[in-house]
């Protein structure tokens, strides 16, 4: 590889975004390009929690909160970049496993403790109907995801990468063993370095390589309220659904498909999630339905991430990941520097390719 080297990232989405900014800022020559507009397609559909919460094991948590110190950094270094460090009130699991979870991350040192009915009320008072017992996790937040994402390409604009748009990538041009660059209907681009992180499409996409990744789509419902005045303190967690409040004033709910529940246009499901909305927040403005989408988020087969290279194909880096929202500004500064250095960090050794090959 050059001195300068020429990084051409497939996927605009928020963990190619953070990986552009990285290679930008150290000084490689970069390129990034998508088949939508700018900001991918499961990003610009994510609820966009940011935690190291859920049923995490030990290591995968310790990635998480490192990605959450990161997201401070990224807010002093990326103009426009904000997050809203809200807290997080969560109940969607059974009494039993939230004290279980609970236990368990707290002896790992995360923030997060029980509370019950009279205090989940002061902590959102416009909640309809409170838990017995919920988890509280001060220290977690969201950002809005297009405009990050927006954020960090202009930031590598600023630093001379190319951004290319609507102009899907068809496969990989591999020869000898390597891939050199990428084909798209236009034209044929090349590069020193192919990094994948176009979401869903990863696995189709490398398996024009001859790489074989088991990734799944996994379809959720996002729907969206006109603006209203403020009526939740944080992100809330319920087993209905996952709801927090924009910075103006949109109510944004995130709701997973059962096996078989998924309509045409997601329409049916989306007026039931509007129900369960108007059902669980007390206001005397009525809740007006927006916009719904159903987003499509990439699972690799154990959950975790895929981050690293194939060990028999040279010149391809994949990363793919669900949640690319939280992970997106640790795994940016981390497939920079493997790229650029060679140095691999301990925290995403456990997730390299060779796990599934």
């Amino acid at each position: 590889m050059t001195d300068r080297p020429h990084v051409l990232i497939v996927g605009a989405g928020i963990i190619g975004a953070s990986i552009a900014w990285r290679v930008a800022r150290a000084g490689a020559r970069t390129t990034v390009i998508d088949a939508s507009e700018a900001g991918g397609v499961a990003t610009r559909n994510s609820w966009a929690w940011i935690n190291a919460s859920w049923g995490n094991p030990e290591p995968y948590f310790r990635l998480r909160v490192r990605a959450m110190n990161e997201w401070r950094r990224l807010e002093q270094e990326v103009p426009n970049i904000r997050v809203a460090w809200v807290g997080s009130l969560l109940w969607e699991l059974p009494p039993e496993q939230l004290r279980s979870f609970q236990i368990g991350h707290t002896a790992w040192g995360y923030d997060i403790r029980p509370v019950e009915r009279a205090e989940a009320q002061r902590i959102e008072p416009y909640l309809a109907d409170p838990p017995e017992l919920a988890l509280y996790a001060p220290t977690e937040g969201a950002v809005e995801p297009l405009a990050a994402t927006q954020a960090l390409l202009a930031a590598a604009r600023v630093l001379g990468a190319t951004v290319i748009a609507n102009n899907p990538v068809r496969a990989l041009n591999l020869h000898a063993g390597r891939v050199a660059g990428v084909e798209t209907n236009a034209v044929l681009l090349f590069a020193d370095e192919i990094v994948v992180a176009a979401g869903a499409g990863t696995a189709d996409l490398v398996a024009t390589a001859g790489l074989t990744l088991p990734i799944t789509a996994s379809p959720a419902l996002l729907v969206r309220t006109q603006p209203h005045a403020k009526l939740l303190n944080g992100l809330v967690m319920s087993p209905a659904m996952q709801l927090r409040q924009t910075p103006e004033g949109q109510l944004v709910a995130a709701v997973n498909f059962r096996d078989g529940n998924v309509d045409a246009d997601g329409a049916v499901a989306a007026a039931a999630a509007f129900d369960t909305l108007r059902e669980m927040i007390v206001s005397d403005a009525s809740h007006v339905p927006e916009a719904h989408v159903v987003g499509v988020r990439p699972i690799p087969k154990d959950g975790f991430p895929v981050v690293g290279r194939a060990a028999d194909i040279a010149g391809l880096y994949v990363a793919i990941m669900h949640s690319g929202i939280t992970l997106a500004p640790v795994m940016g500064r981390f497939v920079a520097d493997e790229i650029l250095s060679g140095r691999r960090d301990r925290l995403i050794e456990p997730y390299g390719l060779e796990r599934f090959l």
